[in-house]
């Protein structure tokens, strides 16, 4: 791609610019008068032609100007662009969104500052564990037969799940079931704690065999909505961009991959084995309902280690100068507020 000379590599720079700010085709006339060059029309038009001919821009049926395509954009973002790193008084202004909390709730608060900033959808992948283990359990009688259920992790989150359960408990055998759990099976991943309670249970009373086995329930169903989850804002805002609105069957398709969560888990996880921010431009995250959209994803660390991805997904014509710095700080963020709970 380095076969573009300087004039031709200022030009592209100059349309991919003008048409992120505006998102109308740019032809000749408009490409000289902005670029600040003293070239005729005839000669940027030669030099659009061969731009053209390259791959880097394309000519919408509906106008005789010219539009960045994803390899356009590509050699912009590689060779191009200039990323201006986020003003001091911004990121301590960002850093108070972080203040150290449970996991779950710095997780959600990344993601909705991502969108917040943006105007694009944010993601971010939670932090995948192997087992989910058990600090202390607690259950709270609310009304006959229905049971509270307040599960804390060996990792800081707390949890909370409804139990319905045949007959009414006292806050006695409430208290004595959290007291035998607690002593028995703290530290342990609700799956070993199933293994265990298998022969434990045909000794216990059996009145108490419902509540036990209702609570490894509940929280082997906690541990797998924790195991590999992401927390997705603003892909309302999507709608109301044109470049992807125009085309409803593929915003539907998009919505649909919000929805199924593994392919994009995947591709956010890519960025777990690279270092800093990744970008992936239309068709290069290999997902077909993201031909038109542009991911642009890094990795978060806990003490060090990377456990998560986060990311925003918007629009190719995206300003990648703005967005760029706001994913990589953000990263950083929830890095040190994850990292400064333990």
């Amino acid at each position: 791609m380095n076969q573009l000379d300087a004039r031709s590599q200022f030009l592209l720079k100059t349309l991919i610019e003008r048409y992120i700010a505006d998102g109308q085709p740019v032809g000749s006339r408009a490409l000289s008068r902005y670029s600040g060059l003293e070239l005729s029309p005839a000669t940027v038009r030669n030099v659009m032609s061969d731009l053209e001919e390259m791959g880097f821009i394309a000519s919408p049926h509906t106008s005789a100007g010219r539009i960045p395509t994803a390899r356009g954009y590509r050699f912009f973002v590689d060779s191009l662009l200039t990323v201006q790193p986020l003003e001091n008084a911004r990121v301590r202004a960002l850093e108070g969104q972080f203040l150290p909390d449970q996991p779950q709730r710095l997780i959600s608060s990344a993601s909705h500052l991502l969108s917040e900033l943006t105007q694009f959808a944010g993601v971010v992948v939670a932090p995948r564990r192997d087992a989910v283990r058990i600090r202390q359990l607690e259950f709270i009688s609310l009304a006959e037969n229905r049971i509270l259920l307040i599960i804390v992790t060996t990792g800081g989150d707390v949890q909370n799940r409804l139990l319905l359960t045949r007959r009414s408990y006292t806050t006695a055998e409430l208290n004595g079931a959290a007291a035998y759990l607690n002593e028995h099976l703290a530290g342990l991943s609700f799956e070993e704690i199933r293994r265990r309670l298998g022969d434990e249970l045909r000794q216990l009373r059996s009145d108490m065999t419902e509540l036990m086995t209702a609570t490894v329930d509940a929280g082997t169903e906690a541990a797998e909505d924790d195991a590999a989850s992401y927390v997705i804002s603003g892909e309302t805002n999507l709608l109301d961009i044109d470049d992807l609105s125009s085309n409803m069957s593929r915003l539907r398709e998009l919505f649909k991959l919000f929805e199924q969560r593994t392919s994009l888990i995947q591709l956010l996880d890519l960025s777990n084995r690279a270092e800093g921010v990744q970008i992936y431009i239309g068709g290069e995250s290999g997902l077909a309902p993201l031909d038109g959209c542009s991911v642009i994803t890094a990795p978060y660390e806990v003490d060090g280690q990377v456990v998560g991805s986060l990311g925003v997904i918007g629009p190719t014509r995206m300003a990648y100068d703005r967005v760029i710095p706001i994913v990589d700080i953000t990263a950083r963020l929830l890095s040190n507020a994850l990292s400064s709970r333990h």
